[in-house]
Parts: C-alpha cells; sequence; structure tokens
C-alpha cells in the first residue's frame, strides 16, 4: 500500500550518511546539467518546430536514450521495485512487452515521417477527421494529470523524503520546479541532451543495487528459492511465476498477457510522451534505430527494478541479517503471509543499507535522473499537446513565439492539477505500479484500436475512428468511477465496472472497440484514397515505399531479432 503511513514509515528511518565524496559526484552531475542546459539555451528557438522537436535534428543514440529516460520514472525506482517485492514477476510483462518499440520504428515511423505531423491528434485529424484529434488531445492530457505527473511527483517526494530526510512536499515540489526550469529554457533539445547524459548514470545506479543485492543474499539461486516458497494465491503460483492461472483474482494470465500487449501498444506506438522523440528524428533512419537502441534498453527495467524489489523481500526472510533485520523494519512483513505492508519503499531502503560511502552518490544521482528526466518529457509533451492541438486550432494565426509562451503556460496548470491527484491516489491504496497499469488499462484501449486499424486497414471511416475514442472514453471514465466510488452493490454492473479484473476489462475493452470500429465503418462513408495517402498500408507512393527501403539494411533486422529472441527466452525462463 502508499499512502501517509509510508510517509510515517519513511520519517522515522535513519537517513542515508553521505560523504564528501557523495556530495561530490551529486555536484558533478548538477554542473552537468547546468552546462548542458546553458549550452542549449544558447540556441535561438526560432519556432515550435524548434522549441518542441528540436528542429527534426535528433539522432538514434539520443533518440533511444531519451525513449528510455522518459519512460523510465520514480514508478519504476519506488512502484515497479515494490510490484518486486509484492506481486513478484507478475507485473513483469509490462516491463518485458517493450519489444513493441519495435513497431513503432518499423510499423509506425514510416506513417508518422511522411504526415510531418507534430502531435499524435495532429496524425489522428489527418487520419480520420477534427473531431479524433480534439478527443484524443484531451485523453492524453488526462492520461498526463491521472498518471504521469501525479505519479512521478509522488514517487520521487516518498524516494527523496525516505533517501534524505527532506519533507515530502518540499521534496516533490522542489522536483517540479527544478525540472521546469531547464525543460521550459531548451524545449525538446534540453530533454534529449540531458537524456543522455542521465541515462547511463540511471543504469549504474540501478546495477549497483542489483549486484549488492545479490551478493548480499547469496546469489541468484537464492533470491528464486525464497521467492519461489512465497505463495500469492491458492492456486499453486508464488513470486516467481509469470504466467498465473487464469482465476488469479489479480493478475490472471490473459490478462496479463494481453492487457499489458494492449497497453505497451498504446504507450510505444501512439502515445505523445514517447513518440514525441521519434518525431524529432533527422530522418525514419535515424528514428526506427532510436527505438531499436530503446528497445535494447527497455530489456533492463525488469532486472534493474522489479528483482531488486524481490530481493529486498528475500531479506527480509533473513533475520540474521543486519540488512534484513533493518528491511523488515521498514517494510513490514505480515507475520501470518509474509506479505510486505510498505513495498514501495524498497528500493529506497536497498539504497539506504546495502550501498557503502562513495557509491550513494551515484545511485541518487541515478534516482535524480530518473525523476528529473520523466518529468521534463512530460513538460514537453503536454505543453506541445495543448499549445498545438487546442490552442494553435483556436487562434491559426498566432505567431510562433506565442505559442512557445502559451505550452510553458499549459504545462505549469497541468502539473498543478497533477499534484493535487495524488489526494485521490493515496485515497485509492493500490500499490504505486499497480495503480498506473489500472489506470492505463482503462485509457488504453480505444486509443490502441484507433491507431491500430487506422494504419493498417484503409476502409477504416473517419467517423468510425472519432466514435470509437467516444465510446471507449466513456467505458473507461466509467469504470474509473466506479472504482473510486467502490459501491457495495453486486450486479452485472458493478461487476464489469468494479470487480472484473482491469487488466481483463482492458483486454474486453479492446475487442470491443476493434468491432466497434469494424461495423462503423461498414456503415458510414468510406475515406477517400486521396485522404488517407500515405498514411495507411496499401496507399503509399512508389516514392514513399523507396525511401522507406533505403532507410534500413541487414543490422538492424539482426539487432531486431536479437531482441525478439531475448524476449522470448524471457518467457520460457519465467514462465
Amino acid at each position: 500500500m502508499f499512502s501517509n503511513n509510508l510517509l510515517i514509515a519513511a520519517a522515522d528511518l535513519n537517513r542515508i550518511s553521505l560523504a564528501s565524496w557523495d556530495w561530490i559526484v551529486i555536484a558533478i552531475f548538477f554542473l552537468a546539467m547546468i552546462w548542458i542546459v546553458w549550452d542549449v539555451s544558447r540556441k535561438k528557438k526560432e519556432t515550435s518546430g524548434d522549441y518542441f522537436l528540436s528542429g527534426r535534428s535528433a539522432t538514434w543514440i539520443a533518440i533511444g536514450a531519451s525513449i528510455f529516460a522518459s519512460n523510465i520514472g520514480s514508478e519504476h525506482l519506488i512502484g515497479l521495485a515494490g510490484a518486486g517485492a509484492t506481486s513478484g514477476m507478475a507485473q513483469a510483462h509490462w516491463e518485458i512487452q517493450g519489444w513493441m518499440i519495435l513497431l513503432l520504428g518499423w510499423v509506425f515511423v514510416p506513417f508518422y515521417q511522411r504526415s510531418m505531423v507534430y502531435t499524435m491528434p495532429e496524425f489522428l485529424e489527418k487520419r480520420y477527421n477534427r473531431q479524433s484529434r480534439g478527443i484524443l488531445t484531451y485523453i492524453s492530457l488526462a492520461s498526463y494529470v491521472l498518471t504521469k505527473v501525479s505519479v512521478t511527483v509522488l514517487a520521487g517526494g516518498l524516494a527523496l523524503n525516505t533517501l534524505l530526510g527532506i519533507n515530502f512536499w518540499v521534496a516533490a515540489l522542489a522536483l517540479v520546479i527544478i525540472t521546469a526550469i531547464y525543460t521550459v529554457i531548451g524545449g525538446m533539445e534540453s530533454v534529449l541532451k540531458t537524456s543522455v547524459l542521465q541515462t547511463p548514470i540511471l543504469l549504474v545506479g540501478s546495477l549497483v543495487i542489483l549486484y549488492l543485492g545479490l551478493r548480499e543474499l547469496g546469489g541468484w539461486n537464492a533470491m528464486m528459492d525464497i521467492c519461489g516458497s512465497q505463495p500469492v494465491n491458492q492456486l499453486g503460483d508464488d513470486m516467481t511465476t509469470l504466467m498465473r492461472s487464469g482465476q488469479d483474482k489479480a493478475f490472471p494470465w490473459y490478462g496479463a498477457l494481453f492487457g499489458s500487449a494492449i497497453i505497451g501498444f498504446w504507450y510505444w506506438c501512439t502515445d505523445q510522451f514517447i513518440v514525441q522523440r521519434v518525431l524529432s528524428g533527422k530522418d525514419q533512419k535515424e528514428a526506427r534505430r532510436g527505438t531499436i537502441f530503446g528497445a535494447y534498453l527497455k530489456l533492463l527495467p525488469v532486472f534493474l527494478f522489479l528483482i531488486p524489489g524481490m530481493i529486498a523481500f528475500a531479506l527480509t526472510k533473513k533475520p540474521d541479517s543486519v540488512i534484513g533485520a533493518q528491511l523488515s523494519a521498514a517494510l513490514l512483513p505480515d507475520a501470518a503471509t509474509g506479505a510486505l505492508q510498505n513495498p514501495d519503499l524498497a528500493f529506497p531502503m536497498l539504497v539506504n543499507t546495502l550501498l557503502p560511502v562513495g557509491l550513494k552518490g551515484v545511485v541518487i544521482c541515478g534516482i535524480l535522473a530518473a525523476l528529473m528526466s520523466s518529468l521534463a518529457s512530460l513538460y514537453n509533451s503536454s505543453a506541445m499537446l495543448y499549445t498545438i492541438d487546442i490552442y494553435k486550432r483556436r487562434h491559426p494565426k498566432a505567431d510562433e513565439h506565442k505559442l512557445v509562451r502559451i505550452g510553458r503556460i499549459a504545462t505549469v496548470v497541468v502539473v498543478v492539477l497533477g499534484v493535487l491527484w495524488i489526494f485521490v491516489i493515496q485515497a485509492m491504496g493500490k500499490s504505486l505500479y499497480d495503480y498506473i497499469q489500472s489506470i492505463q488499462s482503462l485509457l488504453a484501449p480505444a486509443i490502441a484500436a484507433v491507431f491500430l486499424l487506422g494504419v493498417c486497414w484503409k476502409k477504416t471511416t473517419p467517423k468510425a475512428g472519432s466514435w470509437t475514442l467516444v465510446v471507449g472514453l466513456v467505458l473507461g471514465f466509467t469504470r474509473l468511477i466506479t472504482m473510486i466510488a467502490n459501491p457495495d452493490s453486486h450486479n452485472w454492473f458493478t461487476y464489469v465496472f468494479n470487480e472484473m479484473n482491469v487488466y481483463a476489462f482492458g483486454v474486453w475493452t479492446f475487442l470491443f472497440c476493434v468491432g466497434f470500429a469494424i461495423v462503423v465503418s461498414m456503415i458510414t462513408p468510406k475515406p477517400s484514397r486521396e485522404h488517407v495517402q500515405g498514411l495507411c498500408f496499401g496507399t503509399a507512393s512508389p516514392e514513399q515505399k523507396a525511401e522507406t527501403r533505403a532507410s534500413w539494411n541487414k543490422w538492424d533486422i539482426v539487432h531486431t531479432v536479437i531482441i525478439l529472441a531475448v524476449t522470448v527466452a524471457f518467457y520460457i525462463y519465467f514462465w
């Protein structure tokens, strides 16, 4: 659970004792950040394209690093580790589905690049109609408030409160303000260049925790033995089980496998938060290779964050260990079941207890990097959505400088709403990572259906696109409101919109939206070939096809196959 009791627990712990070397490392990190932002600020951002997409000049290294750094935020450091400490491997599905970044590069990049759009709602307007663009804009902004801003700020404040003893709200608001400053100054170029610095620091810090945790526990087999003996239901599944029984209430295999795939498709292929990095690429070649690099990096989070959570749980089973005793005092394992009452403190407590003097500064820099990179990407994406898809549509004659100014104001509004939503999250009482995936299971199905059919089936009609988004939005928010209200009555409505497993609900919603869009497409006017030219399969010109073919070679295929093979091997090992 994560709520006020976590803050109370954190407040009672011994804080990190930082040596001079730790503070030097942290100081160097901030000096490097300041230098990057100063260098970027010297270049004038003449147009909204310069500010929001870095002039479409990004290379594959910057794109891949930014995809990874933007994705890995405090919800991973806190939430994913907490999920590993409670449910074990069950939530690895959502991370290992990162192979879908490859779909972004191989399938969607050509269509996005040809359309020359700034945002995903703008792409839907080109493919469908203005109504689709408006609906997706508001859904995306709502998702940023409900998940990205609120969760990142909540987890970031909790992490710094646990590690350094800083007041929760002081830490949270400081992160918001500091990150906003460098994002507002440099736009997308700041996000991209700071990500290149932040990504290796984040990787090094997390690898240190993984290594030291396994060494303290006695190795990989010791972790698997302890977690493998911890049941998670009455159906024979344990913490090492990836594919749980279909009757499991929390993670039935079909809901986890297919639900995570739907969320993965939506997030990696259609969400502005991620796709904006690809849109900033020089060309299709750089954009695609950026997604391949990002997919390689995305293979790591299960090992860097979820497994350390499992290590933390396993250490609580070793009361003879000093570190195990400290973890038990903070994570509070239940005497009867062994389940942890404060799982979202797992990663910060590993930092507190495992790291020797000199390495703590590196890991704290990694945590700060994760927090700031996610927030920076969020600021830029939310500002772009409001500026391009709402303000500019209403004020088409607005000059470029005013558009940049309006985007900065929009960012402040989104952040304030996200901070206020923290109180609602705390009242819902779910684990942090579980909360994120639950909300995304409500928002993703309709968007995923509309983009998938829009690109793969040229007969999908404009009305099918907009009506499907509306129907999916109504279904998702009905479920969200019912989940918050949590009524005591039991009938078919409360079963579907509250009691049914939320991931299974997402799967059924997606299938319904696909079927609904197909039916509507059969009874409404078809789009003309000119309307969908170059925006879906079967409509590209010979020149467009030749450009796409020239953008990849055999090595792109080899790396893609390697990533897919690792994904399959992971499923086989943990099945």
